[in-house]
């Protein structure tokens, strides 16, 4: 692979992560507004409908950066990844051109009701705008990851003469088997995520004094929400998408699990450091015949090690097999956290139990981290396919740029990202410390 295919997958890399921070928000935190929204209609209690107004502003501002960090991406399929684009434009330009003009326009002309017609709408009205944001917010996600799916498990195409792959089968897109629970476990991972900042917000709120019933309500939400979808997190969403991989891309399996040697009763490593020149797992602490099990339902079944692969095919071991237990180490914190939450609800000491709202609120930045590490796995453990068994993402960089244009346009992003990432976060930190609005006595409406 050469410097300036490195140089170009570094930049899309860096671009990526930094604009899915925002998206992980969005598409966790729409549906959650629906349930407050949901409440206010049903209730008539005022103070639904002010934590709705409080956490749209936060979806908007997530949502505005979120658009301004993503265009830079669909520049770069047509500058640093042009013969990628050629080959594969045919397929995944259909899917991509859905995502924005259904779902970004149905997302972003909702909001607008949303964040500015409260007044002007009826109640049912301005409900069922943020139901179509959500929507819009989901099928935003689907669609994105429908392309993704196809670079993992290509399915519905066919090869034309000039060698290009062509839509054949549109249906067989959407009806990929690799899509819909890795589809399930990105979107069960960004409510995840809105539920945690949820309950950290509120639990901040609760620390500090202020705005205190709306921070019981967040606190309650979100460890209520958090503590489902932390356990869904693992099963079945992350199961059936393991599932998945360990049908279409054993290799990845090996990779993520570190497992070098072809095993019957393959063991489950806890930890332990893969080591690529001795070919072995240092150190690990592993619980016997569980791969076997997880993968295959047996605890005496064969699975493949990375020894029964072409060197040349191997991903990045480290970097794959880290990211993988990072975040699943991470989702094991989240489902303990959020069931001693509900433990501590049942006994009447979730909103007064200091030490717990201080790890509610300094857990914040860990669903994010979690999300990263699962996107690293996905598509670090993909290597070296840009797209799966057709397309080495050496072949895919355009031959037009070099190593130094790559590097020289990365740190132009990486200046223009820590602006907006500094201003998007001192937005939100005002937004916050500006709390909601005081909820007004029950209307009636």
């Amino acid at each position: 692979m050469t410097d300036a295919v490195i140089a170009d997958r570094i930049q899309f890399a860096f671009t990526l992560m930094f604009h899915y921070l925002f998206p992980i928000l969005t598409m966790g935190l729409a549906p959650l507004i629906v349930v407050l929204k949901t409440l206010h209609l049903l209730r008539r209690d005022e103070k639904y409908a002010a934590a709705a107004r409080f956490w749209t502003r936060i979806f908007a501002l997530n949502f505005a950066v979120g658009v301004i960090t993503g265009i830079p991406m669909e520049f770069q399929f047509g500058t640093n990844w042009a013969r990628f684009s050629a080959f594969a434009g045919g397929v995944i330009g259909q899917t991509l051109a859905l995502e924005g003009i259904f779902a970004f326009f149905l997302e972003s002309s909702f909001l607008g009701v949303l964040l500015f017609a409260e007044e002007r709408v009826r109640p049912w009205v301005h409900w069922l705008s943020a139901v179509l944001v959500a929507a819009g917010a989901l099928l935003s996600g689907l669609f994105i990851t429908a392309t993704n799916a196809w670079m993992q498990h290509p399915v519905g195409y066919r090869v034309a003469p000039d060698g290009t792959v062509q839509m054949a089968n549109f249906w067989a897109l959407l009806g990929n088997p690799f899509l819909w629970w890795q589809y399930l476990h990105v979107v069960n991972g960004a409510i995840l995520t809105a539920a945690i900042v949820m309950a950290s917000v509120g639990a901040y709120y609760l620390l500090s004094g202020k705005h205190t019933e709306f921070g019981r309500l967040s606190v309650a939400l979100g460890v209520a929400v958090g503590a489902v979808f932390a356990l869904t997190q693992l099963f079945p969403t992350g199961d059936m998408d393991s599932r998945n991989v360990t049908a279409n891309q054993p290799l990845k399996l090996a990779t993520m699990e570190g497992l070098f040697e072809t095993r019957y009763g393959a063991p489950l490593a806890i930890i332990g450091m893969p080591d690529t020149t001795q070919r072995t797992l240092l150190d690990p602490v592993e619980l016997p015949e569980a791969l076997s099990f997880l993968a295959y339902g047996s605890f005496r079944a064969e699975v493949k090690g990375l020894n029964d692969y072409p060197r040349d095919l191997w991903p990045p071991v480290q970097l794959t097999y880290y990211a993988y237990h990072i975040m699943v180490g991470l989702g094991t914190i989240f489902i303990a956290v959020l069931t001693l939450g509900i433990v501590l609800w049942w006994r009447r000491a979730l909103f007064t139990t200091r030490w717990f709202l201080w790890v509610l609120m300094l857990l914040l930045p860990f669903p994010y981290i979690a999300n990263e590490a699962g996107w690293v796995t996905t598509e670090v453990g993909r290597q070296p396919w840009l797209v799966y068994g057709l397309l080495r993402t050496a072949a895919g960089a355009s031959p037009t740029v070099v190593a130094g244009e790559a590097i020289f346009t990365l740190l132009g992003f990486a200046g223009m990202y820590a602006l907006i990432g500094l201003l998007s976060l001192s937005l939100a930190l005002r937004l916050v410390l500006q709390g909601p609005e005081e909820p007004a006595p029950a209307t009636g409406r």
